[in-house]
């Protein structure tokens, strides 16, 4: 099981790459895991990769898959609406089954889901749905957790806890994406106040302290920092993280324009280096 001391690629780090470059850029930069999306696990079939290729590929590496991510088609009410852009569109095409069937193809340890369109329910209406997903991914053996967006139903750590705390289930949490943490304003105060089996997974990235621009979607999935390259304090994040005694792997999810003009392996070797500096000045002795 992958934990605290894991660094996980997360798929989004080399969006558009192929499963074979994501593979060889987490092994380059010294990564335990990676996430998947939907995507790359249909891009890989495509290519002729079977099921047991797959698994074959991520051992030859000696890769586990951390998440599979993100489930978007689970909240009644939450759905794309005209000039919807194609990739977030896209993440509606499957349902729960789809990621539950490749959760179990590639052995991961957990399912993200995500609330995109700001469909601004009651708490305990997306507690009930939550809880009806955590329900379902335990049932295969799954970690569920969810991960807010500054823009959407669910906009700050805060929120997502509430519903996490309201689902009441075992195998319930919240995805701390630094770059959605530092965007919707939330305090390292409320991090700290959750307890650290409620962080179900990690994702660094840094950012400016002034947005790059005034759409935050759009500023999120082109042009993230690489870990130590912004204004996130992102070594006190983890030393937070350490405090409340998280057991989640830590993932590295920077969506950059400018790192997807670069060759795979660079990207993970980049990736890897800056988010071993962080934890490096985190845990280093005072």
């Amino acid at each position: 099981m992958l934990g605290p001391s894991d660094l996980v690629l997360c798929s989004g780090t080399l969006l558009g790459s192929s499963l074979r470059d994501l593979v060889r850029a987490a092994a380059a930069g010294g990564f335990q895991g990676i996430s998947l999306w939907a995507r790359d696990y249909r891009d890989a079939q495509a290519q002729g990769l079977s099921d047991a290729d797959i698994r074959t590929l991520l051992a030859d590496h000696g890769l586990r898959v951390g998440e599979v991510d993100p489930l978007a088609r689970w909240l009644p009410g939450s759905e794309p609406g005209a000039g919807t852009p194609p990739l977030a569109a896209e993440l509606y095409e499957l349902g729960e089954d789809d990621y539950y069937g490749l959760a179990e193809a590639v052995g991961a340890r957990s399912i993200n889901v995500v609330e995109i369109f700001g469909a601004h329910a009651p708490v305990d209406r997306v507690a009930e749905a939550f809880a009806g997903v955590c329900d379902r991914a335990a049932e295969h053996g799954l970690l569920a957790h969810l991960e807010f967006l500054p823009w959407s139903g669910v906009p700050d750590l805060e929120t997502a806890a509430s519903i996490v705390r309201a689902a009441a289930r075992p195998n319930a949490g919240v995805t701390l994406d630094t770059w959605h943490f530092s965007r919707s304003g939330s305090p390292l105060g409320a991090l700290e106040k959750l307890p650290g089996n409620q962080v179900g997974a990690v994702q660094l990235s840094d950012a400016p302290a002034t947005a790059a621009a005034t759409d935050l979607p759009t500023e999120s999935v082109e042009a993230r920092l690489l870990p130590g390259d912004g204004d996130a304090d992102l070594v006190e994040l983890v030393r937070v993280l350490d405090r409340i005694d998280s057991r989640a792997p830590i993932g590295v999810e920077v969506f950059s324009a400018r790192l997807r003009e670069l060759p795979a392996e660079e990207v993970g070797r980049r990736a890897g280096e800056t988010a071993r500096a962080i934890l490096a000045a985190a845990r280093s002795e005072p």
